[in-house]
């Protein structure tokens, strides 16, 4: 997937999207998150942008419905994030952390990913999240 330009977002930030719960399943237990979920093309190309505010157990799941290059940036993008890279199964293939606000850099993962679950920064290394946990929700089949 070719990163996404800043002016596909017609009207950032977005409005919010519908949310569910999701479990990160990790050595140090099962931590939930409420998430919003971005599928079509314009949410996921509007995602966080703008957004003032995150919660420390909220996030953005955005669903490709199938392994893919994903690339991302975070342009107009004002809270620092960590991008949890998913599999089909929801395990964690890659963990981008700390990514820098309004940067143009794109941070993606080494190989195919399903999914992108981004939380606040911090978030990763306060879970201790390491490739190779899962996350549950019903996207992948496993609600938590």
């Amino acid at each position: 997937m070719p990163v996404t330009a800043a002016w596909a977002c017609p009207n950032p930030p977005q409005p919010t999207l519908p949310q569910s719960t999701l479990a990160i399943e990790s050595a140090t237990g099962s931590h939930s998150f409420d998430v919003e979920v971005a599928v079509s093309e314009a949410e996921k190309s509007c995602g966080l942008m703008l957004r003032q505010r995150l919660g420390r157990d909220e996030g953005m799941l955005f669903d490709y419905g199938a392994p893919q290059a994903i690339a991302m940036w975070m342009e107009n993008t004002v809270i620092p994030l960590d991008m949890l890279f998913l599999g089909t199964d929801g395990r964690i293939v890659h963990i981008a952390e700390r990514t820098v606000p309004f940067s143009r850099a794109t941070v993606g993962p080494p190989g195919p990913a399903r999914a992108v679950l981004e939380v606040l920064a911090g978030t990763a290394r306060r879970l201790g999240l390491r490739p190779g946990d899962r996350v549950r929700h019903g996207v992948f089949g496993n609600p938590p």
